[in-house]
């Protein structure tokens, strides 16, 4: 936050968080970059979510309510925290966006779902490791409310009413299960997300920056800023980064420390084979001074 807040910076700053939200929030670009269809699937889920929860929670808490005009039945208005924004009459475009806004919601939401899960059928590295819990699972309750809601309205519009009570309570469980499991699955993205636009300015900042050498090879590999912040954080919790010889494993580029695994896992493996070795040498000693 005081690197966004600095005064130096900050109309500049505020440009370029307008460029990520559109760029990253409202395009979905970030996940572009994979693949087309994995934008469209991402891009219908997340938009139809954000249109069905803008409508939903003003209206369960009452931000946002209709009445009809006392003197003629088909002229409605809308109110905003009591406030009374426009008007319309029945029959209009407005009037069927707007009393339909939660089923072209669902319908995107279904459209995602449907890639998604094509997607995930056919993408062997995706059927390679994917987990139900993780993967599946937020699909299959995505697809659970956008049907139930559109149940919904095929029992009042289709069926005159037919069971509409007992779809309405099947609705809201779907509803409030997906709700709980918003920590513990890939729902939490949309918190993870938000949040990610402030990183930006972090990587930015360090871009700017002094870059740190890797202490092996001497290549910079990151900004001085992140391999600091990241020692202070490691300390503070307890981690105990610093080699034995001297500096920090932070101060390691990832390819060295590949490197530097595969020269340990080497060594180790020799050691062993030698000591295997020596040992069937042994053997066959005792195996030859025997009478």
């Amino acid at each position: 936050m005081g690197l966004f807040l600095r005064p130096a910076r900050l109309p500049g700053n505020i440009v370029r968080l307008a460029q990520l939200f559109l760029n990253d929030f409202v395009a979905q670009r970030f996940i572009e970059r994979r693949s087309h269809q994995r934008w469209i699937a991402h891009w219908l889920i997340a938009w139809g979510c954000i249109l069905a929860a803008a409508v939903t929670f003003p209206l369960s808490f009452g931000w946002v309510h209709f009445e009809s005009s006392p003197n003629n039945q088909t002229i409605y208005k809308a109110f905003v925290f009591g406030v009374h924004v426009s008007t319309f009459r029945l029959g209009t475009l407005t009037a069927l966006v707007t009393f339909n806004i939660l089923d072209i919601s669902a319908v995107m939401v279904l459209a995602g779902v449907a890639i998604a899960l094509f997607r995930r059928a056919r993408d062997r590295g995706a059927i390679a490791v994917q987990q139900f819990a993780q993967d599946m699972m937020p699909l299959l309750m995505l697809f659970a409310i956008s049907i139930t809601g559109l149940f919904l309205t095929a029992s009042t519009h289709l069926l005159h009413g037919l069971n509409y009570g007992f779809l309405s309570m099947l609705h809201a469980v779907t509803v409030i299960f997906t709700l709980l499991y918003l920590p513990f699955g890939k729902f939490f993205h949309i918190f993870q997300r938000s949040a990610q636009l402030g990183v930006q300015f972090y990587k930015d900042e360090g871009a700017r920056g002094e870059q740190a050498p890797c202490i092996r090879c001497g290549q910079p590999f990151a900004s001085r800023l992140h391999v600091e912040d990241l020692k202070e954080v490691e300390r503070s919790l307890g981690i105990h980064y610093e080699l034995a010889s001297s500096g920090h494993y932070q101060d390691v580029c990832p390819q060295c420390r590949r490197k530097s695994l595969a020269i340990s896992q080497d060594t180790l493996w020799r050691a062993q084979r030698v000591s295997i070795e020596a040992t069937d040498q042994e053997t066959d000693q005792l195996w030859q001074s025997r009478p």
